[in-house]
Parts: structure tokens; sequence; C-alpha cells
């Protein structure tokens, strides 16, 4: 059953409310999330760069930061597509 726009009583289901949209609080709370996850990311670049340049490599280290970035980068997408969740025309 999807609710009506006017009705936000409802269960919100990955941040979108069915049948209508996501409030400021949730906007402001994505927001928030996606700009942490942004700096862990920026964070994690300049680790692994600063690994790269040691002469000392730690590969297994590396690779688990490497690991790490990519899945923030998919945590980014994720937010980033339910505050822009495309419309389908």
């Amino acid at each position: 059953m999807m609710k009506y726009v006017s009705d936000f009583s409802g269960p919100c289901i990955f941040g979108v409310i069915p049948g209508g949209l996501m409030n400021t609080s949730d906007d402001n709370t994505l927001r928030h999330k996606l700009t942490q996850l942004r700096q862990e990311h920026r964070d994690l670049d300049e680790a692994i760069l600063a690994l790269e340049a040691a002469t000392e490599r730690d590969q297994l280290r590396l690779t688990r930061l490497k690991k790490r970035k990519l899945s923030l980068k998919d945590k980014i997408a994720r937010l980033e597509d339910q505050l822009l969740p495309d419309i389908i025309a």
C-alpha cells in the first residue's frame, strides 16, 4: 500500500518515504554523514600516499586502507543517490 505524499507517518526505507519525500531533518542528517564520510575518505587517501612513500611498505596495511577507502566511496555514492534520486521522466 502506497502512502499519500501528505502522509509521512510511515516508516522510512533507505531514507525515502514511499510515496513521499524526505523531510528537512533527514536531509540534514544525510548531508552531515556525507561530509563525515568525505573527510574520512580524504584522510585515508593521505594515509595511503604516506604509506606508499615510506621506505618500508606494509603491504597488508596498504591493501586494507585501500579496501576501506573503496568501501567509503561506495557509501558516499549511496548517500548522494539518496539526496539526489534519479527521476525517471
